[in-house]
């Protein structure tokens, strides 16, 4: 296989002579005997009660033989697996260092040592063993850091195997002669047309939508936001539409345009469950139908609904030519979180280049520097794990799990009670929890109607606190306007022929497949990539 590293690139914090002779001392404490062996690197081995823990054999015996200045694929990563056995059992010898110097420091400090010795050499016995633990715990960190270190490595060598497995994969696809002679020409030109489809191309100004992305169910407004005499237009796939409520309290959504003159419908009222135009008076149910024509004789006009249904506090609406699904997605909170928050914001870019966005969290320590990431270390390797067949995973090493939920929403919940910190790989790892829900609704090709709803599974007295809603809106517009001007630089650049996922990275994963997913909808795919079927 051909090479993907070095041995300088490696940096291992080890030596590769052989190990020095030991030198023997015995221990002996009361209540915990301890033979220990020093040697000139400092290392350490005992036998004692705690035989599991510490009866690990010294990997230096066993030093992978590289030969030349390269290593092949299976070379690097044993040395990169070497490294972390190092590095582990360095880390058990100073553990066991740091329980030594406790017991002479028990030794010192016994009772019965005052009879023989003065206050003065028991101080100077203490001092010089606060030394030695001073230095041992600084050992410890050493090892702590060479451990994080070793650990990238071997991920960073995975995922160049990876890539290069891929990479020899796709070529071996397009070498590969026909198996029919005389037709030999024909299957590399099917191939190279095929091949395209392994890479992303988002490129060029934003195409109209296919109608396939219409046959989805997508939430258009929160319910709190439509009492009975209001009315709420928005954009959905470049058309307009208004939404109301009927003499039944229940919802509705109309083309928002009157039949008679074009007018448009929500700069009328609502009237007893159906909306007025404000030009000539014109009245339209919830379906569309026009009951009410003052100064002229009722004529059966009808213009445009949509289904419309109400579910968990959410209005939904089904925009395409396809029989409505019967089930409604569920987008509640988790059990145990309260709500705070609902937002609805008017976005200038592509619902598609915001979900990109959203879906990635490796630009927090870069974009979001004067809000919530503000002070956040960058770490050496940010990843996203998520199943082989999901859209859902988690971040390292950042304690926040997230999820593309089709078509357009991004659900994630976010560990905060260490903000910016990169210990733990896990939200069940902290204690107070903030859920995110972000509903990108595809307005125009170049307009987002964005529905933020945000829940936390503490401090509920925040739901009392008087126009709390401003703060929490004047936030997310603080975080919003830090990504917008890099996404409306995308989109400009993207309109005039640059590809914005030219060079997708491993922490690209969860963007990368909605993307996929997206074009698989378009093409009418009969299995959608990721599904949960799959």
């Amino acid at each position: 296989m051909t090479v993907v590293a070095t041995a300088a690139a490696l940096s291992l914090p080890i030596s590769f002579s052989k190990s020095p002779k030991l030198n023997f001392k015995k221990s002996v404490k009361g209540g915990f005997r301890v033979f220990a062996v020093f040697g000139e690197e400092g290392a350490i081995e005992r036998k004692s009660g705690w035989e599991t823990l510490f009866d690990v054999e010294d990997p230096r015996t066993k030093v992978p033989q590289c030969k030349g200045k390269f290593l092949d694929v299976n070379q690097a990563l044993e040395v990169a697996r070497y490294d972390i056995q190092y590095c582990d059992w360095r880390a058990r010898q100073d553990v066991l260092a740091i329980m030594l110097l406790h017991e002479k420091v028990v030794e010192v400090l016994n009772p019965l040592a005052r009879d023989y010795k003065s206050i003065g050499t028991m101080k100077k016995e203490l001092a010089g063993l606060q030394d030695e633990l001073a230095e041992a715990h600084r050992q410890v960190h050493i090892s702590e850091a060479r451990v994080a270190t070793a650990l990238d490595k071997l991920a960073y060598m995975e995922e160049l195997v990876h890539d290069r497995l891929l990479q020899d994969r796709n070529t071996a696809e397009l070498d590969s002669p026909s198996t029919l002679p005389g037709t030999s020409t024909q299957s590399h030109d099917s191939v190279n047309r095929r091949s395209p489809k392994k890479s992303l191309n988002v490129s060029g100004p934003v195409e109209p939508y296919n109608p396939r992305l219409k046959n989805f169910w997508y939430p258009v407004a929160f319910s709190s936001d439509l009492k009975d005499d209001i009315m709420i237009p928005f954009d959905c796939f470049e058309e307009p539409w208004v939404l109301f409520r009927g003499k039944d309290g229940n919802p509705g959504c109309i083309r928002n345009t009157c039949a008679h003159r074009a007018c448009p419908l929500h700069l009328g009222s609502v009237n007893d469950g159906r909306v007025q135009c404000p030009y000539h008076g014109w009245e339209y149910s919830t379906d569309g139908k026009c009951e009410k024509m003052p100064s002229t004789r009722l004529l059966n006009v009808k213009i445009k609904s949509l289904p419309c249904f109400e579910k968990e506090g959410m209005i939904w609406v089904w925009p395409g030519n396809d029989p409505p699904a019967a089930n409604l997605p569920s987008l509640k909170p988790p059990p145990g979180f309260q709500i705070h928050a609902e937002l609805v914001i008017e976005i200038p870019v592509e619902h598609g280049l915001l979900l990109d966005n959203l879906l990635d969290l490796a630009h927090a320590p870069f974009t979001h520097t004067s809000t919530f990431a503000k002070g956040w270390s960058v770490p050496s390797l940010v990843k996203f794990l998520t199943p082989a067949s999901g859209l859902q995973g988690y971040w390292d090493p950042y304690p926040i799990d997230m999820e593309f939920r089709p078509p357009c929403m991004v659900l994630s919940t976010i560990g905060i009670s260490k903000p910016g910190k990169l210990e733990g790989q896990s939200t069940r790892e902290c204690s107070t929890h903030l859920h995110q829900l972000h509903v990108c609704l595809p307005s125009t090709r170049q307009k987002t109607r964005l529905l933020y709803r945000m829940s936390l599974d503490f401090a509920p007295v925040l739901k009392q606190i008087p126009f709390m809603h401003y703060l929490w809106r004047h936030f997310a517009e603080q975080v919003l306007n830090e990504d917008l001007r890099l996404v409306i630089g995308q989109q400009e650049r993207m309109v005039n022929g640059a590809n914005i996922w030219n060079m997708p990275v491993s922490y690209d994963k969860l963007g990368v497949r909605y993307r996929l997913w997206r074009n698989a909808v378009e093409e009418g795919a009969k299995q959608l990539p990721f599904s949960q079927s799959t």
